[in-house]
């Protein structure tokens, strides 16, 4: 019986000095101060100074500008929470990262639970009902703003690439109009192969010796269309022209 109890006494002396040191190294790390996930809310700390003054006091559409840039604020921080804990969740099951960073992010996400209560409790002080539809209000600023952000980016990068593109189109344009080797060396055969330009008037005579009214001076494109195979063919004198040759001799 007694060779029973002994290794039954071991094996719970051992799991319960485990156990007792895993409660105390955990309550040891849970009392430590660990580095907050969100360093400043400072628009929190603006809204909470404009609504402690009281000479003057604020005006409540300030105040209600300023409540809702806190909304705004912690909708960011609720969207980073959102993406944030399923990652380092993984990463702490796998060692990567230590327990200081996931109670950080647990401690954050108790606090923001806490500011949006006060967010909506706040808003209801203004208007009843308010605080049910302020953070829709902020969450539809925030895409508006990150919209806007987006197309000034946009228009910045097309600027960017109208310029550049431009400039290089203007050079492709320039190069297109200058003459290429080919067309240059075309154009000066052309030039070798044209005839003189000179003035080649034939002068057609008749029989007689006078020069028929029908005889036109041959022009330079009139020259250069003319083949020389082509005989001129002066015209016949008229019958009253021979009878005035005959008469004068």
């Amino acid at each position: 019986m007694a060779s029973v109890l002994v290794p039954v006494l071991y094996v719970v002396l051992v799991f319960g000095s485990l156990f007792l040191f895993s409660s105390w190294y955990r309550k040891r790390l849970a009392s430590r101060l660990t580095e907050p996930y969100f360093p400043s809310h400072p628009d929190r700390d603006i809204y909470v100074t404009l609504l402690g003054r009281t000479d003057p006091p604020t005006n409540d559409a300030l105040l209600k500008s300023a409540l809702v840039r806190r909304a705004m604020a912690d909708v960011q921080r609720v969207l980073q929470i959102r993406e944030d804990k399923p990652a380092l969740q993984n990463l702490l099951q796998k060692g990567s990262v230590g327990e200081d960073i996931w109670n950080s992010l647990l401690a954050a996400e108790r606090e923001l639970e806490a500011e949006i209560m006060e967010v909506v409790a706040e808003a209801n002080t203004f208007a009843e009902g308010w605080g049910s539809i302020i953070f829709q209000t902020a969450n539809e600023m925030l895409a508006n703003e990150k919209m806007r952000g987006l197309f000034e980016q946009t228009s910045g990068i097309r600027r960017e690439k109208e310029l550049k593109y431009n400039k290089s189109k203007t050079t492709t344009a320039i190069d297109a109009q200058m003459p290429t080797p080919q067309a240059i060396s075309s154009s000066l055969a052309a030039l070798a192969t044209m005839p003189n330009p000179t003035v080649n008037s034939t002068v057609v005579k008749t029989p007689n010796g006078a020069a028929p009214s029908n005889a036109i001076p041959e022009t330079p494109a009139a020259a250069a269309t003319a083949t020389p195979s082509t005989p001129v063919t002066p015209s016949t004198p008229s019958k009253s022209t021979g009878r005035k040759g005959r008469k004068r001799k």
